[in-house]
């Protein structure tokens, strides 16, 4: 989907076209009954995965009021009533476990929401996650390796947009941003 399409906030984040595109294909979501958006921000994750998976139940977790505001008024947008909103500072008390689970921002509390996440997946569940903090990057990766966790992936996505510049054009690039995915591993006996 094209950013254009999803109504926008002052100072709320999104998870940009190409940044969402890869991150939706790493959290398999094939045949997947939840996923859980952490930091949702504008809500553009929760939202292409519904449109793109209409039986999947989704739950978007964002702390700041306006955001929240945001991602209510998107959902009504694109008409996506599988969506359930919470107002809160993640890690949050939820009953739920989730097929796959999004971390686009954590509040300051990187390896809480990570354990807080890898609890509520599902055994070979998927976890994403997208940073544009090298610090953020190298602790999650060296949390992760300390965790029940395997096919450990790691990338950097570097975008440019074509944009106009007088009678020509050039490519004004987007913030670099890490992107790690990992599936929990399944428990024995």
């Amino acid at each position: 989907m094209k950013d254009e399409l999803f109504l926008r906030g002052q100072q709320i984040p999104m998870t940009k076209e190409a940044v969402r595109s890869l991150a939706l294909s790493r959290l398999d979501l094939q045949g997947a009954q939840r996923l859980i958006d952490v930091g949702a921000g504008t809500g553009s994750i929760a939202i292409e995965a519904a449109l793109n998976h209409p039986t999947l139940e989704v739950i978007a977790i964002e702390k700041k009021p306006e955001a929240v505001a945001l991602i209510k008024e998107n959902c009504r947008h694109f008409q996506c009533p599988q969506i359930r909103v919470f107002e809160a500072y993640a890690p949050v008390e939820l009953a739920e476990k989730a097929d796959a689970v999004f971390i686009g921002g954590t509040g300051g509390n990187l390896t809480e929401v990570i354990n807080w996440s890898l609890e509520h997946l599902r055994d070979n569940g998927t976890l994403v996650m997208t940073f544009i903090l090298l610090d953020n990057l190298t602790h999650s990766i060296a949390h992760l390796k300390q965790c029940a966790v395997n096919e450990l992936d790691c990338c950097e996505l570097q975008v440019g947009n074509m944009t106009t510049l007088g009678h020509s054009y050039y490519f004004k690039p987007n913030n670099p941003t890490y992107l790690i995915s990992c599936r929990k591993e399944a428990r024995c006996g």
